[in-house]
């Protein structure tokens, strides 16, 4: 299709001529005639079969009163020469008039109107198909939204917790405001910039923002606009994109979602057969950047959640040659993105910023923004006149843990099992000393699907690195809920098959990818040998069965462990656990200063410190490191 249309409008005659046989044709099927002959004719005409007559220079026309063998009545027939025609026609009574003989200007006018009224028809159909706002015949034109100045308000000012990415892209601004600055001495701006991170970072913020800056026009394109059914269209796509950004000088082409057009080559022919399209398509974009010029003040920019699957080609230098990694703001990061994001609501001022960034690590911008928009919502609903610290905790709980279904009604003895579960996390994460995290709250309601309560800590700062002793507590912590069950009903329940899951990721972890495990040795065992095997979690393993089986007592010696560890702290603050469980199912739930409070009034036996020495010493296999803290 896309073949055809070009050649319609490189061959605009070939178009005209169709037209004017298919009209020719047309005219001529519908008013179709009778040839006779002149003695036909003076026949009919001495018996008056004829209706009426129109006399021409070389021939005669007229409408006969009945079809002749069931044609239309209309005839034609050539004159020869006869002086006495006139005395005939008007003898036998039957009207007849004549026809004034046309000039070959009238000829000429006539053509030369049929021609321009196919040039008109012609521009008017390919007009609409190259204007924007046609989708006739625009299999070939891009669909780049295209964003000028004054439509674009966004600045680096609303952008925050990417402080390092935006001192790179200021650089960008900087180019695109005076490219003879760069130009000077011989260098060049980077082809193509590659904005790297996990989703909800602010990847297409970012771009939007470096365009507002300089204030230049902004393309925009998602990747998987150029994907198309038929082979060639997204090529053609790409070339059409690039023109248009060549005729917009200085400019920003974004392109989201790079992987969705530039997925290595490879990847397709694993999934299930090589796409031409698309190769095709992402051959074409390869091509435009290597013959593409940024001094004329032209960035381009990408983003890409999935840089591991992008092709190769496209990360080489020439091409994309700077990649800008955005990660998840740390806890400044997110106190000045809330700061962004509060002044939309109504806030009171008892509300402290850095306790709300405190409580949501990992929380991507994107996070943090539906944050503030639930807690306005939770505010709402209780009719308050401005929000509150409790409608943030509401609105984290609603975030990670689900909707509140107090419509779920549990039975007295499973509200206590789930009460000493709780207070099982919250004992041994309080025992193990504050130097890790802070309960911020426990509570027995029921949320989402299959919570029927929850633990929620605060770490005490951003982690980026954890030793072995930290990683064995965390496995102690997700214990001590099966733990507390075990000790105090002497039974277990199903409450902790969620604990069991990320306890097992974690020491699996710690044995095949941290090299933790005495008898697997110093060695990564989950190598994966092809990024795409990863997105589709199939690891490929390179050790004996064997291996396996040292991997599995090693990860079940962590487990086994870490419920030892919590069994002892548990017995130890027997006391404690016993006083907040009456105090929760009264409540329901306990803040951080109400668990300090119970915390503190609990005495702790004197023999504790030595009664967990004694299990360290004890248990040979156990990795139990670390100080326990008896007392707060």
């Amino acid at each position: 299709m896309d073949s055809t249309v070009k050649t319609l409008r490189e061959r605009p005659w070939f178009l005209i001529l169709m037209v004017m046989l298919l009209v020719q044709f047309f005219f001529l099927s519908k008013n179709s005639t009778t040839k006779i002959t002149y003695s036909d004719f003076l026949q009919k005409l001495n018996h008056k079969e004829i209706e009426n007559i129109v006399v021409a220079k070389d021939q005669i026309e007229g409408t006969l009163k009945t079809s002749v063998n069931s044609k239309p009545s209309h005839f034609i027939a050539y004159k020869i020469e006869d002086p006495t025609l006139i005395d005939k026609l008007k003898e036998s009574g039957i009207p007849f008039s004549g026809v004034p003989e046309s000039s070959w200007f009238y000829s000429l006018l006539s053509w030369a109107g049929t021609f321009l009224l196919l040039i008109f028809f012609w521009r008017f159909v390919f007009g609409r198909v190259q204007s924007p706002q046609s989708e006739i015949l625009s299999f070939g034109k891009s669909k780049a939204k295209v964003y000028v100045e004054r439509d674009l308000k966004t600045k680096f000012s609303d952008v925050a917790g990417v402080d390092e990415a935006k001192t790179e892209l200021q650089e960008v601004v900087d180019f695109l405001k005076a490219p003879e600055k760069f130009n000077r001495l011989g260098g060049r701006m980077p082809k193509g910039i590659l904005l790297v991170g996990p989703p909800g970072t602010g990847k297409t913020l970012l771009a939007r923002a470096v365009a507002g800056e300089a204030g230049v026009s902004f393309f925009s394109i998602n990747g998987s606009e150029f994907v198309e059914l038929f082979v060639g269209l997204g090529a053609a796509r790409v070339r059409d994109l690039f023109q248009q950004a060549r005729k917009s000088v200085p400019c920003i082409l974004f392109i989201d979602e790079l992987d969705a057009l530039g997925k290595a080559r490879g990847i397709s022919a694993i999934s299930g057969g090589a796409n031409e399209e698309k190769e095709q398509t992402l051959n074409q974009l390869l091509a435009e950047i290597d013959g593409f010029d940024p001094s004329p003040g032209i960035v381009l920019l990408a983003a890409t959640n999935r840089p591991e699957i992008l092709d190769p080609a496209l990360l080489r230098s020439g091409r994309f040659d700077r990649q800008i990694a955005i990660d998840k703001p740390d806890k400044k990061g997110r106190v000045d993105i809330l700061k962004i994001h509060l002044k939309k609501i109504k806030i009171s001022e008892s509300v402290q910023v850095d306790e709300i960034a405190g409580v949501t690590p990992g929380f991507s911008g994107a996070d943090l923004e539906n944050l503030v928009n639930e807690a306005a919502l939770a505010a709402t609903r209780r009719q308050a006149a401005d929000v509150e610290s409790v409608d943030f905790t509401s609105a984290v709980e609603r975030i990670v843990g689900g909707l509140e279904r107090k419509s779920r009604i549990l039975s007295e003895d499973e509200r206590r099992r789930v009460a000493f579960h709780e207070m099982g996390h919250a004992t041994v994460s309080l025992a193990l000393g504050a130097e890790m995290e802070t309960i911020h709250k426990v509570s027995i309601i029921p949320r989402g699907i299959g919570a029927l309560g929850y633990t929620m800590r605060r770490p005490i700062e951003d982690r980026y690195l954890m030793s072995q002793t930290e990683l064995q507590d965390k496995l102690a912590i997700l214990m001590g809920g099966r733990a507390a069950e075990t000790y105090f009903f002497k039974d277990c329940s199903t409450g902790a098959a969620d604990d069991l899951d990320k306890a097992t990721d974690m020491s699996r972890a710690m044995v095949m990818q941290y090299g933790m495990g005495e008898s697997t040795g110093f060695r990564n065992y989950e190598r994966i040998t092809d990024p795409y095997l990863k997105m589709q979690l199939t690891s490929v393993h390179e050790f004996s069965e064997e291996t396996a089986l040292k991997i599995d007592r090693e990860v079940k010696s962590f487990i086994e462990c870490a419920y030892e560890k919590a069994i002892v702290l548990i017995q130890i603050n027997e006391k404690f656990i016993n006083k907040s469980v009456e105090l929760l199912l009264k409540k329901e739930s306990l803040n951080e200063s109400e668990l300090n409070e119970v915390w503190i009034e609990s005495k702790i036996p004197d023999n504790g410190e030595k009664r967990i020495d004694d299990v360290n010493r004890s248990n040979q296999k156990a990795r139990l490191g670390g100080t326990f803290h008896a007392s707060p």
